[in-house]
């Protein structure tokens, strides 16, 4: 068996990427994240240098969303908005809304199944801001739901200085969404995009602006 890779006992069948809904939400979601772990221990042992990078963010968090919580309150932070303050709003959020969780673990496997340069799960986590901006999009999507919206629009207003990807905390998206390359995506207040949907861009820009609806599995591209 490659190192990195997992195989389930014999007992149970495990989940195939291409197929998430057909299984158990919490153990489709048990099951990418011990991929992550596994592909983190791989890499760490492959490269030494990233070994304690990949400890801080993957190998010393007991579930997915303590991860994703701390990687992106650090990625988001700034000297007047704390990572520990992000990192509790983020572990709140994802913590007490189950979708939240599914639908990262939806994107995870949108990534590593349609984009042939996503090479493990651990690297969209890590590294796909189009990913990232859309975790986060939706703490701050949550935030506005809940009428706190001076908190949204301030982690609006960060999701789109490090990531480049500016989707308003109004706009209502699905999961198994794929950003691919994600530089210069704009997403209106209004507008609302279905499950399974990719925008490929290259270049300059695609924007999706007032009152815009993209139904399920739709391709956006911008060339």
């Amino acid at each position: 068996m490659p190192a990195g890779e997992l195989r389930y006992p014999s007992s149970i069948s495990c989940p195939q990427i291409s197929q998430a809904t057909e299984t158990p939400m919490e153990e489709d979601e048990a099951w990418v994240w011990a991929q992550i772990k596994a592909e983190a221990r791989r890499d760490a042992e492959l490269e030494p240098a990233l070994a304690s990078y990949l400890y801080s963010t993957i190998l010393s968090h007991s579930s997915l969303e303590r991860s994703l919580a701390f990687h992106v309150g650090n990625k988001l932070c700034s000297s007047t908005l704390l990572s520990t303050l992000l990192y509790d709003l983020f572990l709140n959020t994802f913590s007490s809304d189950p979708s939240l969780r599914a639908a990262a673990v939806a994107d995870l496997r949108a990534a590593r199944v349609r984009d042939p340069a996503c090479v493990s799960f651990s690297h969209c986590l890590l590294n796909y801001k189009g990913f990232l901006a859309c975790q986060a999009h939706r703490v701050a999507h949550k935030l506005w739901t809940q009428s706190r919206r001076p908190l949204a629009l301030a982690l609006h207003s960060r999701i789109s200085d490090v990531f480049a990807v500016d989707i308003h905390p109004a706009a209502k998206i699905g999961k198994g969404i794929l950003l691919d390359h994600a530089t210069g995506v704009v997403i209106g207040e209004t507008a609302v995009v279905g499950n399974n949907v990719q925008f490929c861009i290259t270049l300059p820009s695609v924007g999706l602006g007032r009152h815009v609806e993209i139904g399920i599995r739709r391709l956006v591209m911008e060339f």
